[in-house]
């Protein structure tokens, strides 16, 4: 059973930065499509990025040129690095693993709440 432990998150200013961190029980990273979502007060959850077990990556557009998904295979993490944060970057952030881009299940973190406030 995979499981997923989520880090980092909190309160940040405006244009703060902040990092999350998602390790993985097993060695999954380097070959698993790694994900993060979002899920905002009253929101359906959405992908904000991706990467693939070769290191391709993805962006929704809100997020492109702030944010910066990586995954370090020898630790089983995965980073969420976001900078220029603003106020509707506030939401629950959750780790995804899927095993390949056609698997019937997945695997999910805890969550962590991220707040963009002054």
């Amino acid at each position: 059973q995979v499981q997923l432990v989520q880090s980092g998150g909190g309160l940040v200013e405006p244009g703060g930065s902040l990092r999350l961190s998602c390790a993985a029980s097993g060695n999954i990273i380097s070959t698993y499509v790694m994900g993060w979502y979002r899920q905002a007060p009253g929101k359906q959850r959405e992908l904000v990025a991706m990467i693939t077990g070769g290191g391709i990556s993805n962006y929704v557009d809100s997020v492109k040129g702030r944010f910066t998904i990586s995954k370090d295979n020898t630790k089983n993490t995965m980073y969420l690095q976001m900078n220029a944060l603003k106020p509707e970057d506030t939401a629950v952030y959750y780790c995804n693993a899927l095993p390949n881009p056609f698997s019937s299940y997945n695997y999910w973190g805890q969550g962590t709440q991220v707040t963009v406030s002054s």
